[in-house]
């Protein structure tokens, strides 16, 4: 008696327990030990039954689950976790139907609890996915344990049960790799022919292997066939395929960045590169719906004036022309009127380069009314008075070459103000009204001593030169002017020797006090200064034949 009270006791609690945490180890036999002994302390409790099959459950013995499950609702049949547990044991013995029953009735009973409602959706989804195939028998999955007890005669039977490779794959994921690999060991007969250290024959653990797998694979089949399969993967796709469309903030800050790339490859002098950037761009862009980028439209627009004008960089004519012509129809077709201006500037452009000024005039004409500013204004009137003065119409070119200089002068920009008075002072030369060319000539240099570039230096070199020294064209020009103000010929010769007078010396003169007219320049580039050089030589040609 004394060595009885010396025992440890042991109580239903503590089996519990003890049986759980085994249980959640993953040590499902030893919790199995904890359950049956508690229950002799304690026979009927219904909630160790319920541990006891969840147990048996993961196990793969459905058959105890499924007893244990049925004994504690005979006990307390409003019991819901019996009731749950009875139906995931009949859904994994494949009786989805009966599964579906007892889901429903916990829900009636706990409609508080998300288990029941999720077990309802499996068991729908898994009838819905039996319903396709010709036959839907219901197989129950076995443990290791209990296929090793079946008869030789039904292994055979399951093995007869042949499936394609394919299936099987899809059936049964990273398993089927366990499975071929157990196949591959059928065929080493020495091996087979062995046994372990218990006397169990390696052959029958590999059929038993086999076995359990193959019953696994005709579950999985029922419970979601291929056909289910396929069209899941086809929803996950596109569930996927949402997931990773992006924010329209992010796809606005991704198109910012690449048309910034565009136009810095532009600039850089990387046309090609930046022409197959754009055309890329333009095609994603296509592809999106105005709810991802809601300014779609606009930046089409803008990535066809990208290409027309890389295109243009690359010589490209016709096909920058094209472009640049899709550009105003999205602008037009969408009213996007600063669109609009732009692809009558760039079209304008177009047909300037290539000879066609009237094309190019008629173009810029009809951009007139959208100029915004002063500074648009001056640069437009001198392009379209550049084109009139290559048509040689002259006065016409005059004309707009003082519009611009009169835009110029509002916005105050300088190097627009050069360019505008070199134009009029190209097309006064082409009227023969030297006195107002030279005037203008001179206030050009003036200007171009304001503008900071290394072209316009140049420019005041070369023009300085001619002037001063008197010679070539611009210096026949000088010369035609005195005469035609009836200057004395002394300072005609003064003005041709080397190093001769300046504009502003001979201005200084008290001769040429009687001449009160003010003599003004800007900076012209070299082709300025060679264009007027030839518009002069021409006319003296031209005087030459005449006499």
């Amino acid at each position: 008696m004394a060595d009885d009270d010396l025992l440890p006791v042991v109580s239903f609690g503590n089996l519990m327990s003890e049986g759980i945490a085994l249980s959640r180890r993953g040590q499902h036999d030893k919790a199995l030990g904890c359950f049956n002994d508690a229950l002799k302390l304690r026979a009927g409790d219904k909630h160790c039954l319920i541990t006891r099959s969840k147990c048996f459950l993961r196990l793969g013995d459905t058959e105890n689950s499924l007893k244990d499950a049925e004994a504690s609702l005979q006990i307390d049949n409003t019991f819901y976790e019996g009731l749950y547990q009875k139906a995931e044991t009949l859904y994994a013995m494949g009786d989805f139907e009966f599964a579906l029953v007892f889901y429903h009735r916990g829900r009636r009973l706990r409609p508080d609890l998300h288990k029941f409602q999720l077990g309802i959706h499996k068991a729908e989804e898994a009838i819905i996915n039996c319903i396709g195939s010709k036959e839907c028998h219901f197989l129950a999955p076995m443990s290791l344990d209990n296929a090793q007890n079946k008869p030789k005669d039904q292994k055979d039977q399951k093995q007869t049960k042949k499936q394609s490779p394919k299936t099987e794959q899809q059936l049964l994921g990273r398993l089927y790799a366990d499975k071929a690999y157990m196949e591959k060991l059928l065929k080493d007969e020495d091996l087979m022919q062995s046994s372990t250290r218990q006397g169990v024959k390696v052959m029958d653990l590999v059929l038993d292997g086999i076995s359990y797998l193959n019953q696994r694979r005709d579950f999985w089949q029922q419970q979601k066939p291929i056909y289910a399969r396929v069209y899941e993967r086809k929803v996950l796709r596109q569930v996927r395929a949402q997931d990773k469309k992006q924010k329209p903030s992010d796809i606005a800050r991704s198109i910012a960045k690449e048309m910034e790339d565009i136009e810095l490859m532009l600039a850089r002098g990387s046309a090609e590169q930046s022409c197959r950037k754009a055309e890329r761009l333009l095609k994603k862009i296509q592809a999106w719906s105005e709810n991802e980028v809601p300014n779609k439209h606009e930046l089409i627009g803008n990535l066809y004036s990208c290409i027309g004008n890389a295109q243009l960089a690359m010589g490209q004519m016709e096909a920058a022309l094209h472009s640049h012509k899709m550009d105003l129809e999205c602008a037009r077709e969408h009213t996007l009127t600063d669109a609009i201006s732009r692809a009558l500037d760039n079209i304008g452009h177009v047909y300037a380069r290539i000879g066609k000024f009237q094309q190019a005039i008629n173009t810029w004409e009809e951009k007139i009314p959208l100029a915004q500013s002063s500074l648009e204004k001056a640069w437009l009137f001198h392009e379209i008075g550049r084109c009139y003065l290559e048509l040689d119409k002259a006065e016409v070119a005059q004309d707009y070459g003082e519009q611009s200089l009169q835009s110029a002068d509002e916005e105050g920009d300088v190097e627009w103000q050069l360019h505008a008075t070199v134009l009029v002072a190209q097309a006064q030369v082409k009227l023969k009204d030297y006195q107002s060319a030279i005037l203008n000539f001179e206030k050009a240099l003036e200007k171009a001593r304001l503008v900071p570039s290394e072209a316009a230096q140049n420019g005041i070199i070369a023009v300085r030169g001619l002037l001063r020294g008197g010679g070539g064209a611009l210096g026949s020009l000088w010369e035609k002017l005195l005469s035609q103000l009836g200057f004395p010929s002394q300072f005609l010769v003064r003005v041709r020797e080397p190093g001769g007078l300046s504009c502003a010396q001979l201005l200084s003169s008290k001769t040429w006090l009687k001449f009160p007219f003010p003599f003004p320049d800007r900076l012209f580039s070299s082709e300025s200064i060679k264009t007027t050089a030839e518009n002069v030589e021409e006319d003296e040609k031209e005087e030459e034949k005449g006499n």
